[in-house]
């Protein structure tokens, strides 16, 4: 069965940091773009970020832009995302997704989505 579980969320205060992971099974990522996606309520879902199969392209949502950082490590079929920075608006549940293809592409071509996991920003 092809699963992404992601985990790391939590409560911080303004300026804390967390580190996101999402782990694949029943599949290897590896040849795969990967996606960290958010939704907060109310709100449409946005992708944050998106690394290559590679880890040589990586890109990011212009509101998290030198605060966010996405890697990538294939022999453990993991992608991270560390948050530095944490701000009030990036209160959001988290999901990460495999797109079809190697490359960052369009939001709606990524599947397998986990269950998501919780960030919740405040003082």
């Amino acid at each position: 069965q092809l699963q992404l579980v992601e985990s790391g969320g939590g409560l911080v205060q303004p300026g804390g940091s967390l580190r996101l992971s999402c782990t694949a099974s029943g599949f290897t990522a590896n040849y795969y773009a990967i996606g960290w996606f958010r939704q907060a309520p109310g709100k449409e879902r946005e992708r944050v970020s998106c690394i290559s199969s590679s880890g040589g392209s990586r890109r990011y949502t212009d509101s998290v832009k030198g605060r966010f950082t996405i890697s990538r490590d294939n022999a453990e079929n993991t992608v991270y995302l560390q948050m530095n920075n944490l701000k009030p608006e990036d209160t959001a549940v988290y999901y990460c997704a495999a797109s079809e293809y190697s490359y960052c592409s369009a939001s709606a071509s990524y599947n397998n989505w986990g269950q998501g996991t919780q960030v919740t920003v405040s003082s």
